[in-house]
């Protein structure tokens, strides 16, 4: 999803994610309407990952499955959201690996680690619906394609919804939806706009 700011992109994910009601039409999925008698049910299905990671003075472990009390988080599920989010050769090398604190708001961890715990936390809340809101923007080209080919490899198995301003963000996306206006305005492949943007 691409737009100018003000476009629409932050009203359209907040009605995706069932935040906000649309005023006209209606939010379909698998052709059933998404309302107040099923919304919540809807809102299990997905997780967000913002661009501001909310993390706490806690360990990765604990920061993975958030809100979940430790004495019944699930170890083996751990390891396993953390080896798809590309966390686990990370952590793994840490004195105390997935028991190590991270520190206030994550102030031990880089940009990028911190975009990668909020990714197996949502693996681990096993979200079929995964909104990345300018998630990558704030990180440098090398770990922004790290995260961009863990965010590949997870669309195998589901829907990624990614919000950027920067166009080669999108550049693995299916389909590419342009807003204007609250608007949707166009519908792109990759290939074609790059072809756009040479002429």
């Amino acid at each position: 999803m691409m737009g100018e700011t003000g476009s629409g992109k932050s009203t359209l994910m907040d009605i995706l994610m069932g935040l906000l009601a649309p005023t006209k039409g209606g939010l379909f999925v698998d052709g059933i309407p998404i309302n107040e008698g099923n919304v919540n049910d809807w809102k299990r299905y997905m997780s967000h990952v913002p661009q501001t990671i909310f993390l706490v003075d806690s360990s990765i472990k604990e920061n993975i499955a958030l809100g979940v009390p430790l004495h019944l988080i699930d170890d083996d599920l751990i390891f396993e959201v953390a080896k798809k989010a590309y966390l686990f050769d990370f952590v793994i090398k840490l004195p105390n690996k997935f028991d190590t604190n991270v520190g206030e708001r994550g102030v031990k961890l880089s940009g990028g680690q911190k975009q990668r715990i909020a990714i197996a936390r949502a693996l681990y809340k096993k979200s079929d619906v995964i909104i990345f809101d300018e998630a990558t923007s704030a990180l440098d080209n090398k770990t922004e394609e790290l995260v961009m080919n863990c965010i590949e490899d997870l669309k195998k198995d589901l829907t990624i919804i990614l919000i950027a301003h920067r166009l080669t963000t999108l550049k693995k996306c299916d389909l590419i939806l342009e807003l204007s206006n609250g608007r949707i305005i166009q519908r792109h492949r990759y290939a074609d706009l790059i072809d756009i943007q040479k002429k």
